[in-house]
């Protein structure tokens, strides 16, 4: 397999590389956190268009990318900038199961998703499903030519700031059944749609999302009724594969600004970075980080093959990224001394998303044990 980026994603890499430096410090992050959107529709549309989200999709749904590796070059990039744009939940995870099970007048979508005019997020999780995919307790009942939802969920991304929903409900079966799970595409602002906003530990934005005989159309069902899991874990593992990236590329550079600071730091009369306990507890962490990029390497390059081989690559690679990445923030925290914990410093920001990403779409413990089921399955 070659593992060498293309003309095309190198040159992403290196315009979004220097386009974040120059124009997304960490006080503009910080302006955006406190605005309380969540996102700053300037940068957005930035990101739009230079490419970045177009860049995720393949040429099929409009796209030039849509590969493990094009997944992985933009979100180390938006990693190492510590961005908190909408990509991962408009882009990625509901882009992706648009483009997945959508129908002709439902893939017309993915322009505007594209184009960055139309923030979407995939609302699925649920405060008792522990990362279950197929563990959702909201319904959706047939009336007529209408669906009507009632059900709650958890943490759902930018959803408050979201033109489109696309809502995980059961129209048969048990809470933990496979069968029986369908898609809804539902629009802000529907009535019994009701939002509960919030900013999570690491600036990002989230909600509470409650539906209460919410009424949609016939059409806004996403593929075919009651087989939606197959969709759901397709957009999921683009997501996870997405976060390992990310995660990647924050632990690049707090790994540097460590390096750095241990340096030019002195004590004694001497740089700290000359004593070898210093020296030790670093080149652990260097050898972790290269564990954790070929982690993520092996993860982009499964993404397109049989399911087994791709689900146990994406979680051996989300539960070696949640364990080096909390590792990393600990680590590194502790060898800036207390000045790691400043607000002024970006490396506490970087330590907190590091953190946060363990427990997006499964944390480690999570996966390790996913990652065992699919090999007594095999």
């Amino acid at each position: 397999m070659n593992f060498t980026h293309t003309e095309d994603r190198r040159m992403l890499a290196d315009t979004l590389d220097r386009y974040l430096a120059d124009q997304y410090p960490i006080d503009t992050r910080h302006a955006i956190v406190a605005s309380g959107r969540g996102h700053s529709p300037t940068h957005w549309q930035t990101l739009a268009e230079l490419g970045t989200l177009a860049a995720l999709f393949d040429e099929a749904h409009g796209g030039y990318g849509g590969t493990g590796f094009d997944l992985a070059v933009v979100f180390e990039a938006l990693g190492r900038g510590l961005v908190i744009e909408p990509v991962l939940h408009s882009a990625v995870l509901a882009g992706s199961a648009l483009a997945h099970a959508g129908n002709a007048d439902q893939l017309g979508l993915l322009g505007r998703i594209m184009d960055g005019s139309l923030i979407a997020t995939l609302a699925h999780e649920e405060p008792t499903s522990h990362y279950a995919l197929q563990r959702v307790g909201t319904q959706a009942r047939r009336e007529g030519d209408h669906y009507v939802i009632d059900g709650h969920k958890a943490v759902v991304g930018h959803a408050d700031q979201a033109g489109l929903l696309i809502v995980s409900a059961r129209t048969d079966g048990a809470l933990d059944d496979a069968d029986g799970l369908s898609l809804f595409l539902v629009e802000a602002g529907t009535p019994g749609l009701s939002l509960q906003a919030y900013n999570n530990i690491d600036g990002t934005r989230a909600a509470e999302v409650q539906l209460s005989a919410v009424r949609v159309p016939a059409t806004a069902l996403l593929g075919a009724e009651g087989q939606a899991l197959a969709t759901l874990e397709h957009a999921t593992g683009r997501g996870v594969l997405a976060l390992c990236a990310e995660s990647l590329g924050a632990m690049e550079v707090v790994k540097q600004q460590t390096i750095e600071y241990l340096q030019t730091r002195k004590q004694f009369g001497k740089v700290i970075g000359s004593f070898q306990a210093l020296q030790h507890r670093m080149a652990s962490l260097l050898i972790e980080i290269e564990q954790a990029r070929s982690a993520v390497i092996n993860a982009a390059g499964a993404l397109d093959a049989d399911r087994l081989s791709r689900e146990r690559a994406l979680s051996a690679a989300k539960y070696s990224i949640g364990r080096i990445g909390t590792l990393v923030a600990e680590e590194c925290i502790q060898l800036h001394g207390g000045i790691g914990m400043t607000w002024e410093l970006p490396m506490p920001h970087y330590a907190k998303r590091l953190v946060m990403i363990n427990h997006q779409l499964g944390d480690d413990d999570h996966h390790l044990a996913r990652f065992i089921a699919l090999g007594s399955s095999h």
